[in-house]
Order: structure tokens, then sequence, then C-alpha cells
């Protein structure tokens, strides 16, 4: 059976951080295609500044060309929100059906406060996995989680990446601020935000 990683985000923009963990998952996970589901308008980020969806999809379209394993998924673009990832997963179960499993990457931090989530039971329910990413020397209190969701843990599959210490949010303020940020994005990415003159 092959396997279908889920790989959601504001992408605002996508940096190189992305691109490594997206890659370390597919490798340590035996993926056969990691789904970039481009999230329009996050529920917990309704206070921010969002850049526009057009230009994050350019963006992320941009990032991840030439690699067959990528691809870019509309499944929260094409209906309206709020956009929870308890919906996505129940989309694209019934779009994939049973030809693939589901595997939905985040990272640690969002593990740890996955009990917050919209509908978190029936969320680890869908999927077959949950593909967790780990930042260096980061260790997650499992006690505590399984508390709260009980069965998580069978369904937990861990990913060892040399996660960077960088974030889209600080490209932004980097680039606002005028200082160097160019070698956190790909060449293709850069070039969207150089055209399109965003962040400044």
């Amino acid at each position: 059976m092959e396997r279908l990683g889920i790989f959601g985000g504001t992408f605002d923009p996508p940096h190189i951080g992305h691109l490594i963990l997206a890659a370390e998952a597919a490798d340590q996970l035996s993926l056969s295609k990691v789904l970039w589901v481009l999230t329009p308008a996050p529920p917990h980020k309704h206070d921010q500044n969002i850049t526009s969806l057009a230009a994050r999809k350019e963006m992320v379209l941009a990032a991840i060309f030439g690699n067959p394993i990528f691809e870019f998924s509309t499944i929260e673009i094409d209906r309206p929100g709020p956009h929870y990832a308890v919906d996505t997963v129940r989309l694209l179960r019934q779009q994939y059906g049973s030809r693939f499993e589901l595997i939905y990457l985040i990272g640690g931090d969002s593990l740890r406060n996955l009990f917050t989530w919209h509908e978190p039971r029936l969320f680890i329910k869908q999927l077959d996995n949950l593909g967790v990413m780990l930042r260096p020397g980061e260790t997650i209190l499992m006690d505590n989680l399984e508390n709260n969701l009980p069965g998580i843990s069978s369904k937990i599959q861990w990913i060892h990446a040399p996660l960077l210490d960088i974030s889209s949010s600080r490209i932004r303020q980097l680039i606002h601020e005028r200082k160097a940020f160019r070698y956190y994005l790909p060449r293709e990415v850069l070039s969207v935000i150089e055209e399109k003159k965003l962040y400044i």
C-alpha cells in the first residue's frame, strides 16, 4: 500500500526548513507522495496579517517544482473556511480511499498542543499515522498526551532531521528590516518575493 504524507501550513513564505522536513519525512517514512496543503486562513492565526493566497501559492509551487514526490494540494483552498485538519483528512480519505495510508506531518510543538485542535480524537482516529518532526534535543512527555488523547502513541512515527532554527515569521522580519535572509529560501521562492516585493 502506498503512503501519503500530508504537510499543511500557511507557508508564508516556504523556506529551506520546510523542504528539508518534507524530504526527510518522505525518506524516513517511505512516503510515495507528500501533499503540500496550503491553508488559506488558519483559525489560530485569524488576528495575524497573512500574505495573499495567490502569492503564497506561487511561492509553494516554486519551492516544490521539479521534485516528483512533492505535490501541491488545493484541498483547503477549494472549500470555505474555517479550515480544520480533521476535515482535511476526512476529505483526503474520501478522495484516496483505501489505496493510500494517510500520514499527517507535524512538528513536536504542534504535537504538544494537539489536544487543543478541533476534534483532535477524531483527527487521530482518521489517520493511519502521525509523522512527528522533533527538533534536536526536543523531548515529548507522552504520558500527558496519552491522558488527553488515548491511543495516540501507537499512531506516532518519529522523524529525525537536522532542523534549522528558522521560521517564516523570522524570515518576514529579516526582509522587513532589510537584513540578510536570502540563504534561508530556495532561489525560486526568493525570485517570487523580489518580483512581488513581499514583506518589505
